[in-house]
């Protein structure tokens, strides 16, 4: 099987090489991850001693940040290279970044793990949840390289664990010690044989908790908001707008307004949701007198403000728990202290299903209930502070992962 792996992703960087010929977008996907070794030759040098960090995307950064920071307190005569494998993340972050080189990562030919490796020549490796790629790990088994996983997650239906996924399962040998986030994910490595996994918790407990202290002043935000009652819908998908547009279009009462943040900002969508509303809409980027705008409704059309709008909410709702494309960070809202609104599809996300069952995080599953949740919140100021202090209970007695995971490290060393 990992014989016909190899000659699939060679193959397929071919394939992708040729059609980039006629599109744009597989050329954006492909040309700055070729890029990349050009710029590894340019900034890295021999001299030096590299730690390499590596993420899926945006959300698995943010999660590392607090890891990334005490590694680079912990380990000051090293630099840091970060990795994306998403072009999107690696464009929000790329200048912005707090490692000294940030990248997107070569697809996982034996060739390109190779080359890569032996250019940064590592002193250890960090891979971030669940981002595993074979032959970068099989070439960092051969020479060796320290190499840990940070905010793992494992369940019973990844493909490695199954009889044809052997192959793969012996790339996680690699990896000098598993630090993870639950007790399900140490039981599974466990019963696959593998021992060296610590119980450390989740850092993005941590890195929501710094958002909530930073300064999240956003000027037209709080001009647009005044002493309305505010409700936030983040990361929104078409299932969860439909929710809000009709909504919005029953709502009688003008002490309330509404800031939408769709997670694709697309002109499509965000024409779709302006045109569907029947009161008067604001386009963040497009508002002229925010002041003596009469909008109840404001579209965000910027990425990157998300995680500081939240602060400005009394009610929240979060995006990708109505259809399949997977609930997004729940925990941003939450740390300010309010209630959060959520669809049903949240199986995957252990500080979900504890959060529903603590009450700081409600779970709808059609429009009625929906409408009945936000009126309930809307309607009581203490039970919104009530279920807000449930939710930053909860974070703030899960902080202290990323320390955890340096102090095993020094014991490691």
């Amino acid at each position: 099987m990992g014989l016909v792996y190899n000659f699939s992703i060679a193959f397929f960087e071919l394939l992708l090489s040729f059609f980039s010929l006629f599109s744009v977008r597989i050329k954006k996907f492909l040309k700055p991850r070729s890029e990349s070794f050009s710029v590894l030759n340019e900034k890295t040098k021999h001299s030096e001693n590299y730690i390499w960090i590596h993420v899926a995307s945006l959300g698995e950064y943010e999660q590392a940040v607090p890891v990334i920071q005490e590694i680079k307190k912990s380990f000051t005569g090293h630099k840091t290279v970060l990795s994306f494998f998403s072009n999107s993340g690696f464009d929000i972050i790329k200048e912005k970044s707090i490692c000294d080189l940030t990248i997107l990562l070569p697809l996982d030919t034996t060739k390109n793990a190779k080359n890569f490796i032996d250019k940064i020549n590592p002193k250890m490796v960090f891979f971030v949840k669940y981002e595993f790629w074979p032959n970068y790990l099989n070439y960092l088994n051969k020479k060796n390289i320290p190499t840990y996983l940070v905010n793992g997650v494992f369940r019973n239906s990844h493909w490695f664990f199954k009889d044809y996924g052997k192959w793969f399962k012996k790339r996680l040998l690699a990896f000098k010690h598993f630090f993870v986030i639950d007790e399900k994910s140490e039981h599974i490595l466990k019963k696959n044989g593998f021992k060296n996994s610590t119980l450390i918790g989740d850092s993005k407990f941590e890195r929501v908790m710094n958002s909530q202290k930073r300064n999240n002043k956003i000027e037209i935000i709080e001009k647009f908001k005044g002493s309305r009652l505010c409700v936030v819908a983040g990361s929104t998908w078409k299932e969860d707008e439909k929710l809000f547009i009709n909504y919005i279009n029953s709502l009688e009462s003008n002490n309330i307004c509404f800031i939408i943040v769709p997670h694709q900002i697309h002109l499509k969508s965000i024409e779709y949701i302006k045109n569907s509303i029947k009161t008067k809409v604001t386009i963040m980027s497009q508002h002229q007198d925010i002041i003596n705008d009469k909008s109840k409704v404001m579209i965000v059309d910027s990425v990157g403000l998300l995680t500081k709008i939240y602060s400005y909410a009394d009610i929240a709702y979060v995006g990708g728990g109505m259809g399949k494309t997977g609930l997004h960070n729940t925990l941003e809202p939450a740390v300010f202290k309010i209630p959060v609104i959520i669809g049903n599809n949240f199986d995957k996300f252990n500080e979900v299903k504890k959060l529903v069952e603590l009450g700081g995080i409600t779970s709808i599953c059609n429009q009625q209930e929906f409408d009945e949740k936000i009126n309930e919140f809307i309607n009581s100021k203490v039970k919104r502070a009530n279920i807000g202090e449930i939710n930053f209970r909860f974070i703030k007695n899960n902080l202290g992962a990323s320390k955890k995971i340096i102090q095993l490290l020094n014991k490691f060393r």
